[in-house]
């Protein structure tokens, strides 16, 4: 089972206003929250480790989870408000994001409420975003990576919000200290150009690789994954598709990345050290194609597992 952790809102997508105002539509949402959606879907055995609001947008969010197969063992409710994430997306199909989060239910983990211990079934956890960034969810995410690497997968995907984690050199020490206890890090080319101003993306996850990950994986929209691991780099060109927005396509392919592995019995700290060139370009594709998919309808939808496979069968 994959234990994803991080935060879950509500998307709140804005069109042209019109005369009346702005036309709106509420989607579930949150980069962590996706990816747990995302491995749902295709199959795979999932969980979610968050806090969920009592407020109808809460309990929406419970029964999406729920829709998906992801496991509610490890949710936990509270009074605080479901955070807000207005998205009005540019004519390129960029998301442009404003935060409504003050004291809101998705950072209100704590250290103390995590569970005394995982079952073995657990074989890896993912984590990232803002939740690592904000308190006191940050801490607590960061002492259950700490307590729980080496004996199943640890997964990264920074996915850099600027706007909410407040100070960036805060963030960006707290998310180095957990390089130390990753197996595999997922970012893209945007997440490193804010975290460390630069487009040398091969000089930043070689960085990344000496400080503990065993595969880096960087997504550059339509130029396709670079994935770095041991002293090599390979690069996979992305699917061609008419996007109609990019929203949950780096959620969707870290969902992508871990089910595949968890599905070729490969999600374990020895399997990701030992991965093949053959196996990573294999990863890399079916995350890549799952992500694809997403571009091509609006919203985080993530796909299943025959829906990769049709998609990929059709460009073969």
């Amino acid at each position: 089972m994959i234990l994803v952790s991080g935060e879950a809102l509500i998307d709140l997508f804005i069109g042209a206003p019109g005369q009346a105002g702005f036309p709106a539509e509420a989607i579930a949402g949150g980069s962590p929250f996706n990816v747990a959606i995302g491995i749902g879907r295709l199959g795979r055995p999932s969980a979610f480790l968050s806090t969920l609001s009592d407020d109808v947008f809460g309990t929406f969010l419970a029964e999406k989870l729920a829709e998906s197969g992801v496991s509610p063992a490890y949710l936990q409710r509270c009074p605080n408000y479901t955070t807000l994430s207005v998205v009005a997306t540019s004519a390129s199909g960029q998301p442009q994001y404003s935060f409504y989060a003050p004291n809101s239910a998705d950072r209100a983990l704590t250290p103390e409420a995590l569970p005394a211990q995982l079952p073995p079934e657990v074989n890896a956890i993912a984590a990232g975003s803002y939740a690592l960034g904000v308190e006191p969810i940050a801490s607590a995410i960061e002492t259950l990576l700490r307590r729980e690497a080496g004996s199943r997968v640890i997964s990264l995907d920074p996915n850099v919000r600027p706007r909410v984690v407040g100070d960036l050199k805060v963030y960006r020490e707290r998310f180095e200290r957990l390089l130390a206890h990753a197996d595999i890090v997922k970012a893209s080319d945007e997440d490193i150009e804010i975290l460390y101003s630069t487009h040398d993306l091969a000089s930043a996850v070689r960085n990344w690789l000496q400080r503990g990950p065993k595969l880096v994986i960087v997504t550059r929209g339509e130029k396709g994954p670079l994935a770095a691991f041991g002293d090599r780099i390979v690069e996979r060109p992305a699917p061609g598709i008419a996007v109609v927005d990019t929203v949950g396509a780096g959620d969707t392919f870290h969902a992508g990345l871990l089910s595949w592995l968890d599905a070729n019995n490969l999600l374990t700290p020895q399997g990701v050290a030992a991965l093949t060139d053959e196996q990573v370009i294999a990863a890399l594709d079916f995350a890549a194609a799952a992500a694809a998919i997403v571009c091509t309808r609006r919203g985080a939808n993530p796909p299943s597992w025959t829906e990769v496979e049709q998609f990929m069968a059709a460009r073969a």
